[in-house]
């Protein structure tokens, strides 16, 4: 089971410091890389226009305004590489999607068009890891630092908790990459399961 407080709390971080913390460590993750396990259906993403534009209803402007930050990404994750890491990724996808999760997956195939490595865990492999809670959302730097991040409510982030024990930070990398190694191409997922999709309606949206 993933506990990223089995061998004691961490510290909590108001989103301020989370966000300066971060900065911190992030182009550091040398040879260990960057590994996110994203497990929530539905957050907000005020003040990113492309999630605006979904929010409101207006799914062909808020693709447009995916595609025009490629050039962004595409010098963003070059910049990754030339700092020697890469940014891996598992998104937990639940059937039907939510309509926030239509919109953050065209968001992580573009991510992954530009170099992130991003692989996604289906129901079947969520419920192995589940047995006794829920998968925390997480956020591993390097051999450095892990975060647990935390949402309001409302799906806002709203900061973290850090984690820098090395024994903690490396057994959650490493349950992270099993769940990769178990995971499902973006790319063929979204060609499977996400182009075909209509327009999702941001009203029936439940976090």
């Amino acid at each position: 089971m993933l506990d990223p407080q089995a061998d004691g709390p961490g510290r909590r971080l108001a989103l301020d410091e989370y966000a300066e913390d971060f900065g911190r460590y992030f182009w550091r993750c040398g040879a260990e890389g960057f590994w996110k396990l994203e497990r929530q259906q539905s957050f907000q993403e005020p003040g990113v226009e492309s999630w605006e534009a979904f929010h409101r209803g207006d799914w062909e402007k808020s693709l447009a305004l995916l595609e025009g930050q490629r050039g962004h990404y595409e010098e963003y994750f070059g910049r990754i590489a030339g700092s020697g890491f890469t940014v891996h990724r598992v998104r937990c996808v639940e059937e039907p999607l939510s309509p926030y999760l239509q919109w953050e997956l065209h968001l992580l195939h573009l991510k992954a068009q530009c170099g992130e490595d991003t692989r996604v865990l289906g129901r079947d492999g969520i419920r192995r890891h589940e047995e006794r809670r829920a998968l925390p959302e997480l956020v591993v730097l390097g051999p450095w630092v892990m975060y647990e991040v935390l949402y309001d409510d409302e799906g806002k982030l709203a900061g973290g908790i850090r984690f820098d024990d090395p024994h903690t930070v490396s057994e959650c990398r490493q349950a992270i990459q099993e769940m990769h190694r178990s995971g499902e191409p973006l790319a063929d997922f979204f060609t499977g399961h996400v182009a075909p999709l209509p327009p999702p309606n941001p009203a029936g949206e439940q976090i």
